[in-house]
């Protein structure tokens, strides 16, 4: 068993990974049992000696990972909010525990909790949550546009404050390749998120003083501040803000879609190469420093050789950088892989590439198993394990030291192939992960690489010594940005793909790494038949006759897409969620990659923000849509009734507004809401309603007007208001399935009781977004609705209320449960 620990490694990680598959927890119990096991399994294989198998080892290793990764998950949800005390004032005293966010709506902070109490009881809470300090907004007036009105004071890292809060348990969007807000919350040991009361008649926020916890976090905020008020670029300055201190949020929107376009978005944090960068000046400056001590200290040198001071002091300012940065994923693997090298080189060993590789990653995954889920986790390790194993070694002769250019040279030749075999490589996998890649990336990172790792990097770290350094930063980062501006333009820079299945993904990150592998041209050619299916692959589509609804979870707010055979519409874009934020750019455009969309038409039922907030977004990636509104200036954009098409043998009609419905100069006469398109989605056998946010007059008009029309399925009216979903529209459509679009507890309290007891009261059966997350429902398949919620739940995720003697959690009529493949609730 002297090296059965190496064996072992491969078994953890898969351990950890399988138990991350988990849609719920077992009892804390069954983990420790398997803890046990795999503990005695080790003892075992220890005193069995090199008799025993490899097998073996892996098995001990995967029943360690699972029981342990089990056993710490068990432990934290085991401290998650009472749901008790959700949405009701609590009067907290704690300490601010991270650098502050600061967005344009206000403040976002991690919050340590010391005591809670309402109506003067103390009361349970969980120990790290999540608080939101927003400052005062004024609607502009003429649309879904926020002005900022005033400002909270800015909080500190380590400040004391008394907060009277609002706090609710973590809950996120649940889209098919959206991003999953829950785990990326329980990964930051957040187990409650809220808000700060501070309006006129709410108890004023006080800070009680500061402290000495958080030193780290307090500098980091003193560092981000100094940036921000010596740059007067916001772009150079978030870009310094991100390489010194971690902070990403600093970077604008904007600048991230430049960033991804061209393929540098890796350089923008805390990566393994500036962590590399920083070690080997701090060994270099180290050893440097260390041989001047020889002729006045030369006892010093006896007895701590410079290659011990310069390594080991090398791999502790790594660290330190690190955790100054933020401690991602890619700086823990860069600092665990240096603390192995220089072990090994003091100890004069040697081990196998793979061994270092997996003992780095075991090492991530002991200090946080749910790391695994990050896409950062797999690029890191990917890109390192590909560079290990091209890596030509040391066969070639070095150049002479003398012959600078010859270095020169060597160097630069080493920059093209490293460079150029992570591109290809990583290829797939970015596809996989992002939908995208960047095709000018290559040329584009050749550019990026030396000015950020020997330029702005160096500088932006010296400024926090000599604030002016950050100003020429500054300058090189414009300079830099310009060229990825230049080389960003181009249409073909990025090229988008759908998401292929797991399978295929799989097999084309293999074909990628088949490719720049050492071997023989004619064996790595195969890996283009490992590319190809999943760079061919289409997403199914509807039979011709038939259509698909996507109900997509936006929060409070609207957003369907509509699939024929070779058709889409975009029924509503989603709500604004601020000045820079919208369910456009963060939802709806993420999926029509994913599935390869490219928009026929898009229909915005009315000017609210909470349905067209996300149309300039989605106009500006599809402009060859027809757009539809009942707002728009142009008379070939409205929403007119009598308006019809079809596509494949699908019919779309739209029922409102009518004509007489608009003035003179094209504005509507009615409410907003009053003026919701309306639109009737019909194959042979089955239809769908989808309504905006009509109001209960004109459901009610509309019902009598036409009373043959039926709807297999209808989107909620209004979010399922009280105002909507009148008993003449439910008695004329006669649905089998209502899609339920509102916000998580949301203060507009959509959907109704009442309304949720007229659905039950005619056994329609429906989902919400908050419980269902993306509801999908086809024609083909009238009597089920697919939630993402339900078929890709983990247990970090949130689950809907539990039915307990006859009522739900919120209050409603008791859902009955669908079959047990779609995991739904509906009505009996």
């Amino acid at each position: 068993m002297r090296r059965g620990w190496m064996a072992g490694l491969p078994g953890w990680v898969l351990g950890v990974a399988l138990q991350l598959q988990q849609p719920a927890l077992w009892p804390w119990w069954v983990y420790a049992l398997l803890l046990c096991a795999g503990l005695a399994l080790v003892v075992v294989l220890r005193l069995a000696g090199r008799g025993t198998g490899v097998a073996l080892a892996v098995l001990a290793g995967c029943l360690i990972g699972v029981g342990l990764t089990g056993a710490r998950a068990a432990h934290f949800a085991s401290h998650a909010l009472d749901p008790a005390l959700q949405g009701t004032d609590i009067e907290l005293i704690g300490r601010v525990a991270s650098l502050p966010q600061r967005t344009a709506q206000g403040e976002r902070f991690d919050f340590l909790v010391e005591s809670a109490t309402r109506a003067g009881r103390p009361v349970s809470v969980p120990g790290r949550i999540q608080l939101g300090w927003t400052s005062g907004f004024s609607p502009a007036a003429e649309g879904p546009l926020w002005e900022l009105a005033s400002r909270g004071p800015s909080v500190r890292a380590g400040d004391r404050w008394r907060f009277t809060v609002r706090l609710r348990s973590p809950h996120g969007l649940s889209n098919p390749h959206g991003f999953d807000r829950e785990h990326w919350l329980w990964e930051r040991g957040i187990q409650a998120t809220g808000h700060v009361k501070s309006g006129p008649r709410d108890p004023a926020p006080e800070r009680l003083g500061s402290t000495w916890h958080h030193p780290l976090e307090a500098f980091r905020q003193s560092v981000s501040e100094g940036i921000d008020e010596r740059v007067d670029d916001p772009r150079a300055a978030g870009v310094l803000a991100a390489l010194v201190v971690g902070d990403q949020s600093a970077i604008d929107r904007e600048d991230w879609t430049l960033f991804r376009t061209t393929g540098v978005a890796h350089l923008m944090s805390i990566s393994g190469l500036h962590v590399t960068m920083f070690a080997w000046l701090a060994t270099a400056l180290l050893a440097w420093g260390w041989r001047r001590l020889a002729p006045v200290w030369p006892q010093a040198l006896l007895a701590v050789p410079v290659p011990v001071v310069a390594g080991m002091g090398g791999v502790v300012l790594a660290a330190a950088y690190a955790l100054f940065s933020g401690w991602g994923v890619p700086a823990q693997r860069t600092v665990i892989m240096l603390a192995v090298v220089v072990g090994l080189r003091l100890g004069v060993r040697h081990w196998p590439w793979p061994v270092v590789w997996l003992l780095a990653m075991s090492a991530v995954l002991l200090l946080d198993p749910w790391a695994l889920m990050q896409p950062g986790f797999w690029l890191s390790f990917v890109a390192v394990g590909i560079l290990f194993a091209t890596d030509p070694g040391r066969s070639k002769a070095a150049a002479p030291v003398a012959l600078l250019h010859r270095r020169a040279g060597h160097a630069l030749t080493n920059l093209l192939r490293e460079q150029g075999v992570v591109t290809l490589a990583l290829a797939p996998l970015t596809l996989l992960l992002f939908g995208q890649f960047s095709v000018v990336g290559l040329v584009a990172n050749l550019v990026a690489i030396p000015m950020v790792t020997l330029l702005i990097t160096p500088l932006a770290l010296l400024g926090v010594a000599l604030p002016p350094l950050w100003d020429a930063a500054a300058w090189v980062v414009q300079a830099m940005a310009s060229a990825l501006q230049w080389m960003g333009q181009a249409s073909w820079a990025a090229v988008f793909r759908p998401a292929a299945p797991w399978p295929l993904a799989l097999a084309a990150v293999a074909g990628g790494a088949l490719l720049v592998l050492r071997l023989p041209w004619v064996v790595r050619s195969a890996g283009l038949l490992l590319l190809a299916p999943a760079l061919l692959y289409t997403p199914p589509r509807p039979a011709p006759g038939q259509f698909e609804l996507i109900a997509l979870d936006v929060g409070q707010g609207s957003a369907v897409l509509v699939r024929t055979a070779a058709h889409s519409l975009l029924f509503d874009a989603g709500p604004r969620y601020g000045p820079d934020s919208d369910a456009g750019e963060r939802v709806v455009l993420p999926l029509l990659r994913a599935l390869g969309e490219r928009l026929d038409a898009v229909v915005v039922s009315h000017r609210d923000s909470d349905h067209a907030g996300g149309a300039e977004a989605v106009r500006a990636a599809h402009p060859q849509a027809r757009w539809l509104s009942s707002f728009s200036a142009d008379a070939a954009e409205r929403c007119v009734a009598g308006q019809r098409w079809s596509w494949d043998g699908v019919s779309f009609e739209m029922l409102r507004p009518d004509p007489d419905d608009y003035g003179p100069d094209g504005q509507g006469l009615l409410s907003s809401n009053a003026m919701s398109c309306v639109l009737r989605i019909a194959s042979a056998q089955h239809s769908a309603w989808l309504g905006g946010d009509i109001d209960a007059a004109r459901e009610v008009r509309l019902a009598l007007a036409r009373p043959q029309d039926r709807a297999t399925v209808m989107l909620s009216p209004h979010h399922g208001s009280l105002t909507s979903s009148t008993p003449v529209l439910l008695n004329t459509l006669q649905p089998r399935w209502v899609l339920v679009q509102s916000g998580y507890r949301n203060r507009f309290g959509h959907p109704a009781p009442a309304v949720l007891e007229r659905y039950q009261q005619r056994g329609v059966r429906w989902v919400t977004s908050p419980d269902c997350g993306a509801a999908t429902w086809r024609s083909a398949e009238p009597d089920a609705v697919r939630c993402h919620r339900a078929e890709n739940r983990r247990y970090w995720h949130h689950t809907g209320p539990v039915a307990v003697d006859g009522l739900s959690a919120g209050g409603a009529p008791p859902p009955a449960r669908t079959p047990a493949s779609t995991g739904l609730r509906s009505a009996p």
